[in-house]
């Protein structure tokens, strides 16, 4: 079974920067789509940002221009750097895989990460 293990997150100042990164375990053959979600308290998790396997990248609205997402196909690894931190970003960020297949007659499956809190506060 995949299974993804991320690393990174923690306390950070406004304006701070940190770095997410999630790595596959397991025997994979390919991962369409990479990418991170986030929930903060009381909210729906949401959308972050996604890169297709063709090196498509979409963010959302509110985290262009500030953070950016990088995977590594024969790795299966998706960082994402995060800029100007600002208190609405804090969440648990969890990782995620769509369309990643083990074998060439597999079916497509997804995995998520275990998730990692990223506190952004004075």
């Amino acid at each position: 079974q995949v299974q993804f293990v991320q690393s990174g997150g923690g306390l950070v100042q406004p304006g701070g920067s940190l770095r997410l990164s999630c790595a596959a375990s397991g025997s994979i053959l390919s991962i369409q789509i990479m990418g991170w979600y986030r929930q903060a308290p009381g909210k729906q998790r949401e959308m972050v940002a996604t890169m297709t396997i063709g090196g498509t990248r979409n963010y959302a609205d509110s985290v262009q221009g500030r953070f950016t997402i990088a995977r590594d196909n024969a790795k299966n690894t998706v960082d994402l750097q995060m800029n100007s931190l600002t208190p609405e970003d804090t969440a648990v960020y969890y990782c995620h895989a769509i369309g990643v297949r083990t074998s060439p007659t597999s079916k497509f499956t997804s995995a998520w990460g275990q998730g990692t809190q990223v506190t952004v506060s004075s």
